[in-house]
């Protein structure tokens, strides 16, 4: 069967290719298989030429690595991952209908192997941008790639001073964040049982309605921005539906909750969260409520930064 969709094909340590029909994941998706509609899309954004040389980042299951060596030829391409068994198992599939491109494992936050690129695409999200992309591919270069846990895609293009300028793509895309490790971190389940229902060291009434996050995703997106990991946990009553509670949590304990009901919203912690989302929903109704394809990212060895509209608001990742 042939589908438009994404498939989750590694959870926590255990990939699919070693679980039995009875095991149950545990932990977060480490691993998949993206949808092949977004992975042609971000291909295009490339501007691909003959004669490019292209750096894929994140093999996962090698679909990317197989369009982009039959598009560029076999020579031309390198892709990279983590993880040695989804390099030595994207190398073997792709290897079977007689492709041949280049295969490395390594932590593409640190240094990348060996090479000269003209573009690169990255099936993983990443803040900020590594420096050693940009000094991999250098000035004329080119690069595709998201934000960490926002759904902005970002199309790069590197100038003559090594200053990565990034344009945000028409269309939302969200991948796996870069990783170090076989896992990602714990979520903050003991923070989460602290706010679920106590009163916290602060109780106030919100300013303006308490927005709902998940369609709001623009909110949502410039507070990930300006305020990063965040969690963010809605409440539901027994047949499935929001009650109207928001939770955000933080890995240092601080934690906010917010109640539709009576408005309140309920602090503790060495941050106060809700104040932050409430600071940045100011910030932005400030400046014209600017839709998120108005930011422009540079990135450069040392950092990256996304720009608000007219230099308004500079936010460092």
């Amino acid at each position: 069967m042939y589908a438009d969709l994404t498939l989750v094909t590694r959870v926590g340590p255990t990939h699919a290719d070693h679980a039995a029909p009875t095991d149950l994941a545990v932990g977060a998706p480490t691993s998949s298989s993206t949808m092949p509609g977004l992975v042609t899309r971000m291909l295009q954004l490339m501007w691909l030429e003959p004669g490019h040389q292209v750096l894929d980042i994140g093999t996962g299951s090698g679909y990317s690595a197989a369009l982009l060596a039959y598009l560029q030829g076999d020579d031309l391409v390198t892709s990279v991952d983590i993880d040695p068994y989804l390099v030595q198992a994207a190398q073997g599939r792709v290897a079977a209908f007689g492709r041949t491109p280049r295969f490395e494992t390594c932590d593409v936050t640190g240094g990348l192997p060996e090479g000269e690129w003209d573009r690169a695409v990255s099936m993983v999200s990443v803040r900020p941008v590594p420096g050693s992309w940009i000094t991999a591919l250098g000035p004329g270069a080119q690069f595709v790639t998201t934000i960490a846990n926002t759904p902005l895609l970002v199309q790069f293009a590197i100038d003559f001073d090594s200053i990565a300028y990034g344009t945000v793509d028409r269309g939302p895309a969200t991948f796996m964040r870069t990783r170090s490790t076989t896992d990602y971190a714990p979520r903050f389940d003991a923070t989460y049982l602290s706010a679920r229902d106590t009163e916290g060291d602060e109780v106030r009434k919100a300013n303006g309605p308490i927005p709902d996050l998940w369609t709001e995703w623009e909110l949502r997106c410039l507070f990930e921005l300006d305020t990063p990991d965040i969690e963010l946990r809605t409440g539901a009553d027994d047949d499935g539906n929001s009650n109207g509670v928001v939770w955000l949590l933080g890995a240092d304990g601080a934690w906010a909750r917010a109640e539709v009901a009576t408005g309140l919203v309920h602090q503790d912690g060495p941050r106060r969260l809700w104040d932050e989302l409430e600071r940045v929903r100011a910030n932005w109704e400030e400046n014209g409520t600017f839709s998120m394809r108005d930011l422009v990212f540079e990135a450069t060895i040392e950092s990256t930064i996304a720009v608000a509209p007219t230099d308004s608001w500079t936010i460092t990742l």
